[in-house]
């Protein structure tokens, strides 16, 4: 079951590179991507438990001197992450819609960044991650990378970050129930890459993450 479910998520990374090419192949003065740009692995985003557990299960494959200098980076993440809450908690005490606007401006490094700027994980990288440099709509907001040159007001073809969101949550489901997990609200939760990467397999797939 779980090999299954891994298959399916593949597809959704094969999906979201075939739809990254094709905007890359049509829009190649707009498309800024390129190899040594980081962009995308400062930004925050969290994952579906069934991308938590993808995520995990190929990290455990990594050389044990690897996971060590990735986990030593993913605490920094995570130490990180609680001085901006604690700051916007501050500023913005009674309104959490301006702290989560707040907190998706901020720029933390992925822990699977190196220092030479190459992703550990990025043949299995979050489907995110994939189509950053194009745009994107979430609840019918176009969205789009900062350094990309997609011209303003003129309509481009996006990709479906909602449509893709509910297939992570219905594969979450499918997950949580094969572990027997009452509380499918959980499949609904956003796990940090640096808690998913911290985290045992084995809580993962209950929907469970280390907290920070």
């Amino acid at each position: 079951m779980l090999d299954e479910l891994f298959a399916r998520y593949e597809q959704l990374g094969l999906a979201a590179d075939l739809a990254f090419e094709r905007m890359q192949r049509e829009y190649a003065d707009a498309v800024k991507c390129e190899r040594g740009c980081t962009d995308c692995c400062h930004a925050l985003f969290g994952l579906f438990p069934v991308e938590a557990a993808y995520l995990k299960d190929r990290f455990d494959k990594l050389d044990p001197s690897l996971q060590q200098e990735i986990l030593q980076r993913a605490d920094e993440a995570e130490e990180r992450l609680k001085q901006l809450q604690e700051k916007l908690n501050d500023a913005f005490s009674d309104d959490p819609e301006m702290q989560s606007y707040a907190m998706a401006r901020e720029r933390v490094r992925c822990p699977l960044l190196s220092d030479e700027g190459d992703c550990a994980l990025y043949p299995f990288r979050p489907v995110t991650c994939r189509v950053y440099g194009i745009p994107t709509t979430v609840q019918g907001v176009g969205r789009v990378c900062w350094k990309a040159a997609f011209a303003p007001g003129r309509p481009y073809p996006a990709f479906n970050l909602d449509r893709l969101h509910k297939e992570l949550y219905q594969m979450s489901q499918s997950l949580l129930q094969k572990d027997g997990e009452d509380d499918l609200d959980r499949a609904a939760l956003l796990i940090p890459v640096a808690a998913a990467l911290k985290t045992p397999l084995e809580s993962l797939l209950r929907g469970e993450f280390v907290p920070e």
